[in-house]
């Protein structure tokens, strides 16, 4: 049966609505779009958050001018476990010239929704964990161990100098079990994600005059020949771990009403996007140079090793072409099994009174960086309403919900009996 306290806190998350909205709008104030990746001015705003937390201790992390991270440390009343809240600092940026009808920095809280650009990516996200560590750092005796949060910019630029960096440089950045807040739903629990792998392909020719075609050779029939052979890798065969492949399976009646029908085939299969391409000067020119670029995820099961292979034995015979990779990272997971999945899925089950998905997800996060380190970790956010364009927003509701869920987890995972 829960306890008392635990009743309490669920109690004290509710009351604590008004404040909840005001610490999202108080983030969502200040810009923070990357690129430039620069959180500087936000950090400081979320510093006075993370400062107001009875008993913390607060560090701040500069390893490249302006990309600035933070770390909150909150210590039990006895040793324990370390539970690590992780969350990013920057957004996409705000693009003005959209069709925004809200300010975009304005915080604006109209019909149950709350406006502005990084609502949902992250800040609200933040603004429950942060709100989480506040209530169980009033009750520190309940608990043992420690509560870490990790406030990281750069994580719109791959996180090598946020979450990435904080990892490698500070040891109590990592922990026994990370929850972080990034985008999807409180009815997903997600317990890994997709990597990724993008890749730039470039053809060179010899110039002709259009009406001369022998004359001269195509860069871009080259590189169209080469693309045809960069979309085979999603045929690749691969074998997923059958944990994987069945929460995938499971998952999907709750998973693609919310994420769209399709998602559990992306979920299990490579997936190639050629997102741009250039190439030629004029029609009645032989082109002389292409050059295209595509976005490449992984689903577990392969590496972007295999791939890099494949790429380099298929493009290799094409003359003129040659290729490389631009950014690559693997993909990864949390046993769907493993305590911290299971207490988050219980937990969204008691607090929304239904039973969440548990899935993997498909955009990639910093918790990918925690899962390098060896530390179990799941994401449950917030449903991403608009999120990188005009009029980005959250639900109310959702915010009480998540804050609820992180709390209680936090609270379950560090008071239980070991």
């Amino acid at each position: 049966m829960p306890s008392s306290l635990r009743d309490e806190l669920a109690r004290r998350v509710d009351a604590a609505r008004e404040r909840l909205i005001a610490n999202t709008q108080r983030l969502v104030a200040v810009a923070s779009p990357n690129p430039p990746s620069d959180t500087h001015d936000v950090a400081a705003v979320a510093q006075a958050l993370l400062l107001e937390i009875p008993g913390i201790e607060v560090e701040r992390i500069e390893p490249a001018p302006r990309v600035v991270s933070l770390i909150g440390r909150i210590r039990g009343a006895r040793p324990g476990r370390r539970l690590i809240f992780n969350g990013h600092l920057d957004t996409f940026p705000i693009r003005e010239d959209l069709a925004w009808t809200v300010p975009p920095l304005g915080g604006v809280l109209k019909d149950g929704k709350l406006y502005g650009r990084g609502v949902c990516d992250m800040k609200g996200g933040i603004a429950c964990s942060l709100l989480a560590a506040t209530l169980l750092a009033e009750h520190r005796d309940a608990w043992a161990g420690e509560i870490v949060l990790t406030l990281a910019g750069d994580e719109e630029n791959m996180g090598s100098l946020g979450t990435g960096y904080m990892l490698e440089h500070i040891p109590h950045a990592r922990g026994d079990a990370d929850i972080c807040g990034d985008v999807g739903s409180p009815r997903v629990v997600r317990f890994g994600e997709k990597g990724l792998m993008w890749v730039e392909v470039e053809a060179t020719g010899s110039p002709a005059h259009g009406a001369h075609v022998h004359r001269g050779a195509n860069a871009i029939d080259r590189l169209r020949e080469a693309l045809d052979r960069l979309k085979e890798l999603e045929a690749i065969p691969f074998q997923a771990p059958r944990a994987v492949t069945e929460a995938i399976s499971n998952a999907k009646a709750i998973s693609e009403a919310l994420s769209g029908a399709g998602e559990a085939d992306t979920l299990s299969r490579v997936t190639v996007n050629i997102g741009t391409i250039e190439g030629g000067t004029s029609p009645n020119l032989v082109p002389t140079h292409a050059i295209a670029r595509a976005d490449i995820r992984l689903p577990v099961g392969i590496t972007t090793e295999v791939l890099a292979r494949k790429l380099d034995e298929w493009l290799a015979p094409i003359p003129g072409v040659t290729w490389r990779a631009l950014r690559r990272f693997e993909p990864s997971f949390t046993e769907p099994g493993h305590e911290i999945i299971r207490r988050t899925a219980q937990v969204a089950a008691e607090v929304l009174g239904e039973t969440p998905a548990v899935n993997m997800r498909v955009g990639g996060s910093d918790s990918r960086w925690y899962r390098q380190y060896g530390v179990p970790t799941v994401v449950l956010g917030l449903t991403p309403f608009n999120m990188g364009g005009p009029d980005e927003y959250v639900l109310v509701d959702e915010l009480l919900a998540v804050a609820k869920i992180h709390t209680l987890v936090a609270y379950d995972f560090l008071s239980a009996e070991r």
